[in-house]
């Protein structure tokens, strides 16, 4: 309860103060391409309860039709005003709505797509739906996107075991250091 309380304080918190990079970034993506501002796309949440996920849409309409579902560097999919906010997570600001919500927390496993479910162990896979995914997690913070599947795993397991609000404070500070001193490299 007092996490779920601190994730609606923070949002609330930092929602004014980013509502205008957020108007900013939405701008630039109907300038730089056609299609919607918003990304929406369904995930997996806590105890394998399914909801819809807002991102700032960073690439083009259509985009699994044209190629694989994981991005890889220099994918032709991805838009120039999304190569930037991907970079800068800046992407990711729309999930302070799925917290409000209650979907999402501040930290936790990312959520997956249901296609990743093949790749989990059925006691990892419950392990980490255990808990509410996060818009940040111990993956991201460490490793930020460079992290392999395995990694992942391991660190989204290592989490659940060791969560708490203490924890998840650490976890954003370190994030925080990932994007601004390795995300915008």
């Amino acid at each position: 309860m007092l996490k779920r309380l601190f994730d609606i304080c923070v949002s609330l918190l930092f929602m004014p103060l980013l509502l205008p990079i957020m108007m900013c970034v939405a701008i630039l993506i109907k300038m730089d391409s056609a299609g919607p501002i918003i990304f929406k796309q369904q995930r997996v949440g806590l105890n394998g309860v399914g909801f819809s996920i807002f991102k700032f849409r960073s690439m083009v309409i259509d985009a699994s039709g044209l190629g694989p579902h994981f991005t890889r560097t220099g994918d032709p999919r991805i838009t120039r005003i999304g190569r930037v906010i991907r970079k800068t997570s800046l992407d990711e600001l729309p999930q302070l709505f799925n917290v409000l919500k209650g979907d999402m927390s501040l930290v936790g496993p990312r959520p997956n797509v249901l296609v990743q479910r093949k790749e989990y162990a059925e006691d990892e896979w419950n392990k980490r739906n255990s808990v509410r995914p996060g818009i940040t997690g111990l993956a991201q913070a460490l490793l930020r996107s460079v992290a392999t599947p395995e990694q992942r795993t391991s660190l989204d397991l290592e989490y659940v075991d060791k969560s708490s609000l203490l924890y998840d404070i650490v976890i954003l500070f370190m994030t925080l250091k990932q994007v601004v001193f390795r995300g915008c490299n």
